[in-house]
Order: structure tokens, then C-alpha cells, then sequence
């Protein structure tokens, strides 16, 4: 490292005199921190994730989901059984079940409304990154000119 007479606490070696970051070793300001939290808890008690934690209680108190979800996990560990004993025609006949016990659950109405319910969160937290990244990308665009060349011999 250059000695000259003051301490940046950033590596020098190369880089004419710009600092170089690990990014597993940065430590994300505490107000950047703060407001992911803000925006975390703002989410979690949006109209979005309401709905998906009723439809989920829903799924969860629901005997009959809960019964098929059953058959089917009984069902797979009979595949798995089937399998060592290399009996492929029972593991397709169960594959059938299974595959008819999956279609009466996403036939159901709660079914199908706790699936819709996590794609729309699914949504929401692409669309909430794509705005931070797409924010960031153009103030870096616009507030600075390109980046100079860096000399390769730092010499210049």
C-alpha cells in the first residue's frame, strides 16, 4: 500500500488510487438498513401479504386440503419404496394418482386463490427491486459523465 501520511482504509494496490471493495465485506450504512427494514414492514402489512396470510389460515384449517396434501406425501414415499424394489410399473401408477390428487387441490377454489395470493407478492417484491435498480442505474447514468479512463500504468 502507499504510505502518504493518512489512512483511507481501502486497498490502493492497482487501482491509482481508487478504492477496491469485497462486496461480502461491506457494511451497508445503517440508514440504508433502516429504511429496507421501513419498506420490509411497510410490505408485510400491505394489502398483498394480508391476503396471502388469510389464504394461507385457510389452506392450513382446511380438512380436505390438508387430507389430499397427505395422499399425496404418503404417495411419494410409495414411489420411492417402488423404486428400490425396481417395480416401474406400480411407480407409474402411483405417479398417476399422485398426479390426479394434485389436480382436485389446484381445482379448489382456496387452492387456487392462496396461489394467486403468492404470485402477487412474488410480483411485488420483483417490481419493488426492479424500481430500486432501475433508480439507481439511471442517477448513476445521468449525474455523472461516463467514468474517465483509468491509465493501466497509473502513470498519467
Amino acid at each position: 500500500m502507499a504510505d502518504h501520511g493518512h489512512d483511507h482504509g481501502h486497498d490502493h494496490a492497482g487501482e491509482c488510487g481508487i478504492p477496491k471493495f469485497d462486496s461480502r465485506d461491506l457494511v451497508i450504512r445503517a440508514d440504508i438498513m433502516a429504511k429496507a427494514k421501513e419498506l420490509a414492514e411497510m410490505i408485510y402489512t400491505s394489502d398483498e401479504v394480508q391476503h396471502y396470510r388469510k389464504a394461507e389460515a385457510q389452506i392450513k384449517a382446511s380438512e380436505k386440503v390438508q387430507s389430499i396434501i397427505a395422499q399425496i406425501k404418503k404417495k411419494q414415499k410409495e414411489i420411492v419404496a417402488f423404486e428400490r424394489f425396481q417395480n416401474p410399473e406400480m411407480v407409474k401408477k402411483i405417479e398417476a394418482e399422485i398426479e390426479a390428487l394434485q389436480d382436485e387441490l389446484d381445482q379448489m377454489p382456496i387452492v387456487v386463490d392462496f396461489q394467486q395470493s403468492q404470485s402477487d407478492i412474488n410480483y411485488l417484491l420483483q417490481l419493488v427491486v426492479s424500481v430500486i435498480r432501475d433508480t439507481v442505474a439511471k442517477k448513476l447514468d445521468v449525474e455523472g459523465e461516463p467514468a474517465p479512463a483509468v491509465p493501466a500504468d497509473c502513470s498519467d
